[in-house]
């Protein structure tokens, strides 16, 4: 009687469809190893079944990107003959079940994704999205992630700058938490994880292997439901001192030339990264299972193959450096062991006890997982299902000073100091700029170059409107690069949505991703790293709700002079307020909707790409020539929230010399921003609204403004 029943294979996540693949790849029913090895190696967080085929739809090619999607991270040439490295990923299920370890052990996924390639990480940033702060497990949803995120990047010692937290009912049953690490390194000290070279000895190296995790990769490939709390222990657990270990001793191993190939172990744990090593690399591999560290008694190769614990690495080594490469790693209190070598099998074979445990084609694993091109709504259908409310009429404020303190008090808007004052932004004393206004600057260390960071999206503007809202999510951070003074250079990305098999759910990845295409290309701006996370939706809170539409977005610029950064605080009284860009008039999925008519309706602002590209330009151009004294961008909330930001940011008022319709005062058209020079110089084509002074906007006070402003987080996290 075989151990594979129906009620296994399901438990595995598998179809029947999927199943009769492996049995047909196999040419015999598989073993429990080998069924774990498929589910998870077929799962939508390793093989992108949904998303693969439209994913290669968008631009990925520049003459400054050195290696798009397909390593561990993306890299580009930021001259003199470095690279930066970065990538962003999601760890959404694990930290809506245990949020402390679920968004640490994200900062550490992503991290190792980085130094693998032979980066010194220099900058975290993150992109967290939150249900309602009045939801029962919202605060300690809150309170868990940020905790995380700050204990495991503040102890590995890499600066945490910035990046954005957001609320809505949509996510009450499932948080969103996208971690995004930017690294340097030598362009001729990069390293690639094609596992080659017959007979090379392949190495374990780092913290031993344990049962957490298990699954982990499956569990995030699947709903949600009431029962989710049981999945706890899929969650990994992290040790950022190991990790800080870690990428000294990997490091110090990559100045030699011992290294072949290097993969870290990351979803699906020792599974995926040997089998896409071998898989890249055309090879085969053979493992002992006797030979894996293993933290705890009793652990069967199933365990070890599909374990998720952190720490760890896998590297294929030259011929005899092994000595050398065991005496660095055992300097730096890590384990090391040789447990296998690289085949011209084609297979993936694992023994145990001296039995072959496993026997695996690397093909139907990897390049010939399943591929799905699901059913989609067309973007009329989806918006008729979507049946967002039209915008109609909205009647003139009567006050806009008061709707503006208003909105400055939302969650949306309130002042983030509790969040990114428990993260450590100073740590290797090369932050420039947090990202509390657009983009973060880190310096590239020991050069006049930084690099500039900004994560963004509109989940709102991508429900009413995927296409737009996925072009607006490019457009910002190419945006907020452009404020500081920097050349955006490429994007790296973490898709996430919900159940990929309804119709309208999949119709918002078609048109989102189509919109970040088209923003791509209209702007240079490639994609050379990116993440999907599908399902993320549950049954928990009553009828199934599925998240927004969230393509968040990771930019990377390059300054080629950080003296010249420009920041977005107000200066000096007298200095002359600029608009650059057309005069506000869309309400549409507004922030000011929102939050003052209690509406969510309307359509999501367009993004006019020639525009875009056009006004970043000319912003970057005025900022190398020292002609501006702030730069803001204008995006959510309009443009009186961007004077108050710029306002209580230096802690000048002003006062404006027009006067503003509601739309004028609150839209959200893109394509904006503020900018303030000296007086006496005028700035073509830009709209004069006044000048820098005083201790009012539109005739709300600074400290009403700056005590709605901190109200949110402090009372919230007091009550």
């Amino acid at each position: 009687m075989s151990e594979i029943t129906a009620d296994v294979v399901a438990a595995h996540g598998l179809s029947e469809e999927e199943y009769a693949r492996v049995l047909h790849a196999l040419g015999r029913e598989p073993n429990l190893v080998e069924l774990g090895i498929f589910s998870v190696m077929w799962s939508e967080h390793c093989s992108y079944k949904s998303s693969r085929i439209h994913l290669k739809k968008l631009p990925t090619q520049a003459p400054w990107v050195i290696c798009g999607p397909g390593e561990n991270a993306g890299v580009i040439d930021i001259e003199d003959g470095q690279a930066a490295i970065f990538k962003m990923e999601s760890h959404n299920h694990p930290s809506y079940i245990e949020p402390y370890q679920g968004a640490a052990t994200g900062v550490g996924g992503i991290l190792r994704d980085v130094f693998t390639m032979g980066a010194r990480p220099v900058a975290n940033m993150n992109a967290l999205r939150f249900g309602r702060p009045d939801h029962p497990r919202m605060k300690h949803l809150v309170q868990g992630v940020v905790a995380g995120i700050g204990g495991y990047g503040n102890c590995v010692g890499v600066p945490t700058v910035g990046g954005e937290t957001n609320f809505h009912p949509a996510y009450d049953g499932n948080i969103l938490v996208n971690a995004m690490t930017v690294g340097v390194a030598d362009q001729d000290k990069i390293f690639y994880s094609a596992a080659t070279g017959l007979g090379n000895p392949i190495v374990y190296v780092g913290s031993k292997t344990g049962r957490d995790g298990i699954h982990g990769a499956t569990m995030a490939s699947a709903d949600f439901d009431e029962k989710s709390e049981e999945k706890r222990p899929t969650v990994q657990v992290g040790d950022p001192f190991t990790e800080k270990l870690l990428i000294e001793a990997c490091l110090e191993l990559m100045a030699t030339d011992a290294i072949v190939a290097i993969q870290d172990m990351g979803a699906a744990g020792l599974t995926s990264s040997s089998v896409e090593m071998a898989s890249k690399g055309g090879a085969g591999i053979r493992l002992d299972m006797n030979k894996v560290p293993c933290r705890e008694e009793g652990m069967t190769p199933y365990e070890m193959m599909l374990s998720e614990s952190q720490e760890r690495m896998l590297m294929v080594l030259k011929p005899g450096k092994e000595a050398m490469a065991e005496a660095i790693f055992r300097k730096w209190e890590l384990d090391f062991a040789v447990i296998g070598e690289v085949t011209d099998t084609g297979h993936m074979v694992l023994e145990w006890n001296g039995e072959v445990v496993c026997d695996i084609p690397l093909g139907p694993l990897a390049d010939d997982a399943p591929l799905y091109d699901r059913p989609a709504l067309s973007l009329a259908d989806y918006k008729a299902w979507a049946n967002v409310a039209p915008l109609g009429a909205v009647p003139e404020s009567s006050d806009l000073g008061a709707d503006l303190v208003k909105l400055m008090g939302c969650a949306d808007l309130a002042n983030r100091r509790w969040i990114f004052e428990q993260y450590d932004s100073q740590v290797g004393a090369d932050t420039l700029q947090k990202s509390g206004g657009d983009a973060a600057v880190v310096r590239v260390h020991g050069t006049h170059k930084a690099l500039a960071i900004s994560t963004d999206c509109t989940p709102r503007y991508c429900y009413a409107d995927p296409y737009e809202g996925g072009k607006q999510a490019v457009a910002e951070t190419w945006r907020n690069i452009c404020a500081v003074g920097a050349r955006p250079l490429a994007i790296t990305n973490c898709l996430n949505f919900a159940n990929p098999q309804r119709p309208e759910i999949m119709a918002q990845i078609v048109e989102a991703l189509r919109g970040m295409g088209d923003a791509c290309r209209a702007l240079d701006y490639p994609i050379v790293s990116g993440n999907v996370s599908l399902y993320n939706e549950s049954k928990a809170t009553g009828g199934g709700s599925a998240i927004l539409p969230t393509p968040a977005i990771g930019g990377v610029g390059l300054m080629r002079d950080h003296t010249i950064m420009a920041t977005f605080p107000f200066k000096s009284e007298g200095d002359v307020i600029w608009l650059v860009g057309p005069e506000g008039s869309h309400l549409g999925q507004s922030l000011y909707l929102r939050e003052i008519h209690g509406r969510e309706a309307g359509d999501a602002p367009s993004v006019d790409l020639a525009l875009e590209r056009g006004n970043g330009e000319r912003v970057r151009e005025w900022i190398a020539a020292g002609r501006l004294t702030a730069v803001h961008d204008i995006s959510d909330g309009g443009l009186l929230v961007a004077l108050a930001e710029m306002a209580l940011a230096g802690n000048l008022g002003c006062v404006l010399e027009v006067s503003l319709s509601t739309a004028a005062a609150f839209g959200e058209d893109q394509s904006r921003y503020v900018v303030t020079t000296k007086a006496g110089d005028v700035l073509e084509g830009a709209t004069r609204l006044g000048t820098v002074g005083g201790t009012t906007v539109a005739g709300a006070k600074l400290q009403d403004l700056r005590e709605a402003n901190e109200a949110f987080f402090r009372d919230w996290m007091e009550a």
